[in-house]
């Protein structure tokens, strides 16, 4: 009854009224929404995306590591994803004789491609609404207590049973916040290899600056290959593994996209949280955004700083600074979008209409008559340790020295040695030595120490000092009197045990060092402040939870009840890296006034960037001389212009980077990368008007490794259509 009211509810939507703007939707119900698609553009079906009968297009979608798209390309397990996501990866494999990141890596035989340890590549088998089986036992009465507890249960033996005798595994997740559940049933890989990967000119031409920009100009792709044993299975490496023989690839068309061209999104998109009411939007906008950006400001100029002084420190931290880079400057494009669209605004009217449906009936102001300001009110604690988890999370536990140093030294030996649990210590000695070799071997104390002292100090000095714990109350002072305070507590590091930025002090001190001795420095002034800080955070994150467990359970009745209130609107669930698929058109977008950015950026806009004094915008010679020569072979378009990326309404979100761009005939034309700044607020609020995808054109990808990498070898086992 409780999933047939609920079905009722959204396929009556789905039949009833054209696709409301947005959307990630679960292919395993594309057929809904065939009509729609085809009326788009679309010349296939709803089957030949998803099928459990035949081969389809899910079976060439794979999860790349764990939280990236790949697509098959060939039929001889050739993957294709962005150069982002497997970054770190070619990272771990570069050195300054071999820096596979700054200038590129072609295999030109499959002998030469490199085996990625720890790189794994998921393709879903099947998923199943299995919402029955997980709520059996599960009614109204129950309390979350025991729901929690069935609901658990249940998964283990539905997921368990799926799976018994094969090699597959079985993931159950909810939707709508628990009002429904889906099983997916997925089989994974780990020998993946590395095929080819643009230089970092290429790759991520445009640095931070353009992330999240349009117009944009990055060959954000990279080249994989699947092994398999000799019968076709999952295995580990081995030599005598072989290419994978998939069970579909994509084709790769080179015709090109047009204004208004129907194109199809497939793949893992991370997360969304489209059904937030006001007050979880304010604390997105108003509490933990701000912190953030902040914190992460300071750390990406004190990395900068040093990677552009040394090549061999910009290898070192590329990675890193990615990662922080990429929340940085999305987080700043949410805000934006968020404001100017004034996203909070309109969710405090459907708020508003909202309760007054509630209050016109009898029977729903008993349901859900207090159930909104049941949940303002919770949001009140919500903000207060948000605001307390971010600035400890982004400040506190930023610098490395404090989250890789000093606090597995304080868990695993000086805390046990305080408490006299001296067998602790011994046992921990090795640990604490294998985890700081690996921690030292990426390190720059220039970096970590404008790190510790700037961001300590706007801990201090921008903190509600309410939200301090009282014992640290000593340090907050006037900006100087505190960086002055922060720097000597870095200085004394270097010269009172344990010698943290000594790392050959340290080491000696870890392995000789009596219990007595190390149960000493528990009580030094960084050890106090590093541990009291971290007892607030675990007591604010145990709060946090309590409260967003909750505001679970009350979005459950909330979603319920905006399905009951509004039949004819199209729901989709929130994403949650699950297989999903999004369609939309061609389309450039305006904004703000008198601005208009057209669909498509070229090779021109490149040249137009380079900039030989700044790192991001150095264009590479051989890529230049090709476009003096406009040596660009058939890859050009009508204008006989190299089209580079392209921008169109499909709703992504963070996991569908890499996924695969494809068009009415089922055609790749261009793999997703990123969204527009100004559109990054879509994963809480999406508006057709100012979201795109930004994707790159396939023909640009074709032209990095024809002409520019000249690997005829790769290009020979794709399927290129004219």
């Amino acid at each position: 009854m409780r999933k047939t009211f609920l079905f009722t509810l959204f396929f009556a939507a789905l039949l009833s009224i054209a696709r409301a703007d947005g959307g990630m939707w679960l292919p395993l119900f594309l057929n809904y929404n065939e009509a729609e698609m085809q009326q788009l553009g679309f010349r296939l079906t709803a089957e030949d995306v998803y099928s459990v009968n035949h081969h389809s297009m899910k079976d060439a979608i794979v999860l790349f590591g764990g939280g990236c798209t790949g697509e098959l390309i060939s039929s001889q397990g050739l993957l294709l994803t962005n150069h982002h996501c497997g970054y770190s990866y070619v990272q771990s494999h570069s050195t300054m004789e071999k820096n596979h990141l700054q200038n590129g890596f072609w295999a030109k035989s499959k002998d030469e491609e490199i085996p990625m340890e720890g790189l794994t590549v998921t393709f879903l088998v099947y998923m199943k609404d299995v919402t029955d089986q997980v709520l059996a036992g599960v009614d109204e009465k129950t309390s979350e207590a025991e729901r929690e507890k069935i609901v658990k249960n249940n998964i283990k033996k539905v997921s368990d049973e799926a799976v018994n005798g094969t090699t597959y595994k079985a993931v159950i997740k909810p939707f709508y916040y628990g009002n429904q559940y889906f099983m997916f049933v997925s089989e994974t890989y780990s020998d993946v290899r590395l095929v080819g990967v643009p230089p970092e000119s290429i790759g991520k031409f445009g640095g931070d600056s353009d992330n999240w920009m349009w117009p944009r100009h990055t060959g954000d792709f990279s080249l994989w290959r699947i092994y398999t044993d000799k019968d076709g299975k999952p295995a580990k490496y081995s030599p005598d593994n072989i290419p994978m023989v998939p069970k579909k690839y994509f084709p790769i068309s080179i015709k090109g996209v047009e204004e208004n061209d129907f194109t199809l999104v497939f793949g893992y998109p991370g997360s969304t949280r489209q059904f937030l009411i006001s007050d979880g939007v304010n604390v997105v906008a108003n509490v933990q955004n701000p912190i953030a950006i902040d914190a992460r400001t300071i750390r990406l100029d004190a990395m900068k700083r040093q990677m552009n002084l040394d090549p061999r420190i910009r290898l070192m931290y590329s990675a890193k600074a990615n990662s922080i880079s990429n929340g940085w400057k999305k987080w700043q494009g949410e805000n934006k979008g968020i404001l100017e669209c004034d996203v909070i605004g309109k969710k405090q009217q459907g708020e508003k209409e909202f309760q007054d449906w509630v209050n016109a009936d009898a029977q729903r102001k008993q349901q859900y008559g207090n159930l909104l300001s049941k949940m303002k009110e919770l949001y009140k604690s919500y903000a207060e340790q948000t605001k307390v988890t971010t600035f400890v999370s982004e400040c506190i536990f930023g610098p490395e020295i404090v989250v890789k140093g000093i606090h597995p030294y304080y868990r695993m030996l000086a805390a046990p040695a305080k408490n006299k649990e001296y067998n602790t210590v011994e046992s921990n000695r090795e640990r604490v030595l294998k985890s700081n070799e690996s921690f030292r071997s990426s390190y720059c104390l220039d970096i970590d120490k404008e790190c510790f002292v700037e961001l300590l100090t706007y801990y201090f000095t921008k903190q509600d000092p309410k939200l301090i714990p009282a014992e640290l109350h000593k340090y907050i002072m006037g900006e100087e009197a505190v960086r002055a305070a922060m720097t000597s507590l870095w200085d004394k590091m270097a010269t009172t045990p344990p010698y943290l930025t000594d790392n050959d002090k340290f080491t000696q001190f870890v392995k000789t060092a009596s219990p007595k001795q190390i149960a000493k420095t528990a009580s030094s002034d960084l050890m106090t402040l590093y541990n009291t800080v971290y007892e607030q955070y675990r007591a604010a994150w145990i709060t946090y939870e309590a409260v967003e467990k909750q505001l679970e359970a009350d979005y459950r009745t909330y979603v319920k009840a905006l399905m009951e209130k509004e039949q004819n609107r199209v729901f989709y669930p929130d994403a949650n890296l699950t297989m999903r698929v999004t369609y939309g058109q061609v389309k450039g977008f305006e904004p703000a006034d008198g601005v208009s950015y057209t669909h498509y950026t070229t090779l021109d806009g490149i040249i137009q960037k380079e900039d030989p004094d700044v790192y991001d915008y150095k264009v590479d010679p051989k890529l230049k001389q090709l476009w003096e020569k406009k040596d660009y072979g058939r890859y050009a378009n009508a204008k006989g212009e190299l089209p580079v990326a392209f921008i169109a309404s499909n709703h992504t979100t963070g996991g569908n980077s890499g996924s695969p761009v494809i068009n009415g005939r089922g055609e790749l034309i261009g793999t997703n990368f990123d969204r527009v700044w100004e559109g990054t607020m879509s994963d809480i609020y999406y508006d057709v008007n100012r979201c795109r995808n930004i994707s790159l054109d396939a023909r640009y990808f074709l032209f990095i490794v024809d002409k520019f990498a000249h690997a005829q070898n790769l290009i020979d086992e794709m399927t290129i259509v004219e």
